[in-house]
């Protein structure tokens, strides 16, 4: 959602007044897609669970009259997904016909198409939702592309709340870090992190935030036992909201991150970052941005990362 965020700005733009509909998958978690994306004005949930869920899924998609209706197809093709489209009455239909050579099977229900190479020629995800934006006629200026969170003004009081009761001294650094990860291939070892959070400890006396979700309780518990051990307090966020946690972020000094959900939250704000990703998700994840930097590590193999990589980073970040 947040990498997809400037296709719905463009449409936006070129449509100011466009009542604009999502289409989204029921999921076992909720998601707050307006709050996520600014630029939505209606969300309607596919739910295939019964033939009578799917009807009134139709009925209720087909309430409105549609002028454009759009597939990106930017990570997977649905053919669901085009059938959607197409009895949603949408007038024009925008969608992928190739993808790296590969005919989209569900391409005649589309109206205006394209070929694209996005894995050949390593396309990021932001770049893949403009290009099908542009193929729907819509186009974002180069200073326009960027697309942060829409913090609102209690997120900000509710962060400044927090880091003045958590992190009471303005003289040390708030150094945050998210050991966990949605994916084990993407999960840099807890010893590694636990080793991170000694060595820059030992060098700064920073304050630690650690940000958790709950498919990460392992990893904390983990955590929290062996930082006790060695004498090193941290604050835990684990409760936070998407935007509580984004306007947190805006205030801490650094944030070294595995590659998730939590990673794309901080890459939509400003604080300097540290992303440690396998080179298959860089090109087409990474986030992007001057004070955003990107760690790579080898083929399969996120822990061929060294701690020695993330501190020459941190130290340089820092100085």
């Amino acid at each position: 959602m947040l990498c997809s965020l400037p296709l719905y700005k463009a449409l936006k733009k070129k449509y100011p007044s466009a009542s604009v509909t999502l289409v989204a998958s029921i999921t076992n978690y909720p998601v707050p897609f307006k709050i996520i994306n600014p630029f939505i004005d209606n969300v309607i949930f596919y739910d295939k669970s019964s033939l009578k869920t799917i009807f009134n899924f139709y009925r209720k998609l087909r309430q409105k009259k549609y002028l454009l209706g759009i597939v990106p197809s930017t990570v997977k093709v649905s053919t669901t997904s085009h059938i959607i489209n197409f009895f949603s009455g949408a007038k024009v239909r925008v969608g992928v016909k190739r993808i790296d050579g590969v005919k989209n099977p569900a391409y005649s229900l589309l109206n205006k198409s394209e070929d694209f190479n996005w894995t050949k020629n390593k396309v990021h995800q932001t770049v893949r939702n403009l290009q099908i934006a542009k193929l729907a006629g819509c186009e974002l200026l180069e200073d326009e592309v960027k697309c942060g969170l829409r913090i609102m003004q209690g997120d900000f009081e509710f962060a400044d709340n927090y880091i003045k009761k958590k992190f009471p001294s303005d003289n040390k650094y708030i150094i945050g870090f998210h050991p966990g990860a949605g994916k084990t291939a993407n999960t840099w070892s807890t010893e590694n992190f636990i080793n991170l959070i000694e060595t820059i400890y030992k060098r700064y006396s920073n304050y630690i935030l650690i940000t958790c979700g709950e498919i990460d309780k392992n990893v904390i518990n983990r955590i929290d036992k062996e930082l006790s051990r060695r004498g090193i307090k941290f604050v835990l966020a684990d409760n936070l909201s998407i935007l509580n946690l984004a306007a947190v972020l805006e205030k801490i000094n650094l944030y070294i991150t595995n590659d998730t959900g939590p990673m794309h939250i901080a890459a939509a704000t400003s604080v300097n970052q540290i992303s440690l990703m396998l080179p298959a998700n860089e090109y087409e994840w990474a986030p992007v941005g001057k004070n955003k930097y990107n760690i790579v590590s080898e083929p399969g193999d996120i822990n061929s990362i060294k701690m020695e990589e993330v501190l020459k980073l941190v130290y340089k970040i820092l100085t």
